[in-house]
């Protein structure tokens, strides 16, 4: 069962296990649109759609019932939190409380949510639990406060089950995937409304101590991004793959070029190399 199959790795994921003959159950936020119909499209019978925003209980309570239903006591292999949001990157001190809030409901609480909900069916097949982090989640990256304080708080909850459900047999794995075209990025229109949302709660003050240029300059990074990200999804899919399949699957994994060697200064360096670096 994997969330957030609409678009970019979670929509590859489930297009890439059905490929290789698993049933899928592709969570989806919304079930009409076109990322669904495409799966419907292009994937055999043995995937299954789920509504599936996994910050509304009840969808998530359903979703569970339905999976429960088709594999009855056989229990579930593996969850796969992968459905997870970016917010508008900038400094911290620039992003309104609710980009923080609604990151924290996504990337976190909702990946708390489904954990919680389908570990009995886990437990019974002796399973995977796989979380979808970020780099920004095991390292501090600058403009990234409000998605990878969620994204920590996601790897530590990883870390933490790992430890903990180990009794049962159940293996949990964090990836940490560098920069990847997925969709996550978002479109010129949303930047257009998340600009206007951080100027108009912007104090007057701050604006001046940035300057509007600046605060302005954050759009056009934004747009920028998707060209220095990698468009080839199959590092972060093996990683997954592996997670799911290895009899011994590592708990954390850095698909990705840069992924690894930023992790490696951040743990071994001084802090303020790490900075400068």
């Amino acid at each position: 069962m994997l969330s957030g199959s609409d678009t970019g790795i979670g929509h590859a994921l489930a297009k890439y296990l059905d490929s290789l003959g698993f049933v899928v159950f592709a969570g989806v936020l919304n079930k009409d649109g076109p990322g669904a119909e495409e799966l419907r499209r292009t994937c055999s019978r043995r995937l299954f759609l789920l509504q599936l925003d996994i910050t509304n209980a009840t969808q998530v309570k359903k979703a569970y019932l339905k999976v429960s239903e088709k594999v009855q006591n056989t229990g579930l292999w593996g969850v796969v939190n992968n459905a997870g949001i970016l917010g508008f990157p900038a400094d911290g001190e620039l992003l309104p409380m609710s980009t923080y809030r609604q990151c924290m409901e996504v990337n976190f609480f909702g990946a708390v949510e489904v954990s919680k909900t389908f570990l009995p069916l886990l437990r019974k097949s002796q399973g995977r639990l796989v979380n979808m982090s970020s780099m920004a989640g095991g390292i501090p990256l600058p403009r990234y406060a409000a998605y990878g304080a969620s994204k920590a708080a996601l790897s530590m909850f990883s870390g933490v089950m790992r430890q903990e459900l180990s009794k049962w047999g159940i293996k949990v794995a964090a990836i940490h995937p560098s920069g990847f075209r997925t969709g996550i990025q978002g479109t010129s229109d949303l930047w257009d409304k998340k600009e206007k949302e951080l100027m108009e709660n912007l104090p007057e003050d701050t604006r001046q101590d940035y300057g509007e240029d600046y605060v302005l300059g954050l759009k056009s990074y934004l747009l920028h991004m998707p060209a220095y990200c990698d468009a080839d999804l199959s590092p972060v899919l093996n990683a997954i793959l592996h997670a799911l399949l290895a009899k011994r699957p590592h708990g954390l994994y850095t698909p990705g070029k840069g992924a690894y060697l930023p992790l490696c200064v951040f743990c071994y360096f001084p802090l303020w190399f790490y900075d400068f670096f």
